[in-house]
């Protein structure tokens, strides 16, 4: 059978049951859940392997989320399809849960795409002419939130790292992948698809300002208010912004999420979250530097005490021309033209994929069937037969010509590829990244 024919049988398997994939993807979007607390929505796309495919799978591969195999006995390389499980806080969406969580990051379609793909290769039997591996992830914590949740896990020894696929790099989850793929969803316009995304990486922080109490109203002159420490060290940080360069895409967002106990009371223990975001690892090492110094001088002023954790956050997103080219392929063959597809985006969010990017050849495009911005009020799924079952077709063809006849295409592009870091050199990266500084 040729190629042709096999990726017609994956088209027919995905329309076959894109009932059960669009009613996989809503179930999923009606269950928010945190990033690490995704224990029902795991439980959803565990079930779904088991029951739909009749999969093996295995569960909490990083605290949550779960795997499942397919081709472990042929002899080609592995390629991964992910998706992401976890919700973000967006408490004035609509379809927001009674804790603010919300679908308003997309990634209910994912892993509905991710489950249309394994659909098509397996409900068609074309995996079995495939030379090669293929997994299934469903990964936890992508968005970087709840921090002091996370560093709870950590503590307890169930997490070092705060995002999901870190924590499965450490665990060696990826150590036989020698490709992934996976997809976003974003509001195109008018157009159907954006391919080679590029994207901000960041250092994650949290930040204890360490005042002295005093009564605010009779004796404020015998505190020393943290408050005040931080709102400096906030201004300070405004009057840097002139020395980071536009080319490296900058950005400091904190919030403070203790302002002090009472108002009676002058605030000596204000904490502060904040990312340091920039587009190359070194811009990013270059702007946490500055930050850092900012922070601390803001203590200094008032005679205050800081203590900033630095958290390992995500890296850049790579493209890799060579994943891509084949992409374009299969979106020109569902039907898609030059003209619905966008080239290239410049994201000054972060994906954790971007880690994987940097030691593995990636796809991540990204894909449209929703209208309104990502983590906002005024975001929907306009198109759901797109949204669901595009990306889903997309990807497994994919997989067809990386694993088709002995997976030449797959060992040319790793043949090709120079990783940026092994993954050893990733771990020491992040330890460095990991600590706490004191002044």
């Amino acid at each position: 059978m040729n190629k042709n024919e096999l990726k017609e049988r994956v088209l027919a398997a995905i329309e076959e049951n894109k009932a059960t994939i669009i009613a996989a993807g809503r179930k999923i979007y009606s269950n928010p859940e945190f990033g690490y607390k995704e224990f029902e929505t795991t439980k959803t796309v565990s079930e779904f392997f088991k029951n739909e495919l009749g999969l093996e799978v295995e569960d909490k591969i990083a605290y949550t989320g779960c795997r499942a195999r397919i081709n472990e006995d042929k002899n080609g390389p592995k390629v991964a399809i992910l998706g992401e499980l976890d919700g973000i806080s967006c408490s004035e969406h609509p379809d927001a849960n009674s804790i603010g969580a919300s679908h308003t990051c997309g990634h209910n379609v994912q892993i509905a795409g991710m489950l249309g793909a394994a659909v098509g290769l397996i409900k068609s039997g074309v995996f079995k002419d495939l030379d090669g591996k293929i997994d299934f992830i469903a990964t936890p914590a992508e968005e970087f939130i709840e921090l002091a949740y996370r560093s709870k896990l950590k503590a307890e020894g169930h997490i070092k790292y705060f995002g999901g696929k870190q924590e499965l790099i450490r665990k060696g989850a990826f150590d036989d992948v020698d490709m992934s793929i996976m997809f976003h969803v974003l509001d195109t316009g008018d157009k159907k698809v954006l391919v080679g995304p590029e994207s901000n990486g960041f250092i994650g922080k949290e930040i204890k300002f360490i005042g002295k109490e005093a009564h605010a109203g009779s004796a404020p002159y015998e505190g020393i208010n943290a408050l005040n420490a931080a709102m400096l060290a906030i201004n300070n940080v405004n009057a840097q912004r002139e020395t980071f360069k536009e080319a490296d895409r900058v950005r400091f967002h904190p919030i403070i999420t203790k302002g002090g106990d009472i108002v009676n009371v002058v605030p000596a223990d204000v904490r502060m979250e904040s990312y340091v975001r920039a587009r190359t690892i070194d811009s990013m090492i270059d702007a946490n530097k500055k930050v850092n110094r900012a922070l601390i001088a803001g203590a200094m002023a008032v005679g205050a005490e800081i203590e900033i954790t630095e958290l390992p956050g995500y890296l850049p997103i790579l493209k890799h021309d060579d994943m891509e080219n084949v992409l374009r392929e299969n979106l020109h063959y569902i039907g898609l033209t030059d003209e619905d597809i966008i080239d290239g985006g410049d994201f000054t969010g972060s994906f954790d994929f971007g880690d994987v990017s940097h030691i593995i050849p990636t796809l991540h495009p990204m894909f449209g069937g929703v209208k309104g911005a990502l983590h906002t009020r005024g975001y929907s799924i306009v198109d759901e037969e797109y949204a669901y079952l595009a990306p889903a077709k997309s990807m497994a063809l994919t997989v067809v010509d990386l694993l088709f006849d002995e997976a030449k295409t797959g060992k040319e592009i790793l043949k090709n590829f120079k990783p940026v870091m092994t993954k050893e050199e990733y771990l020491a990266f992040m330890e460095s990244n990991d600590k706490t500084i004191k002044a």
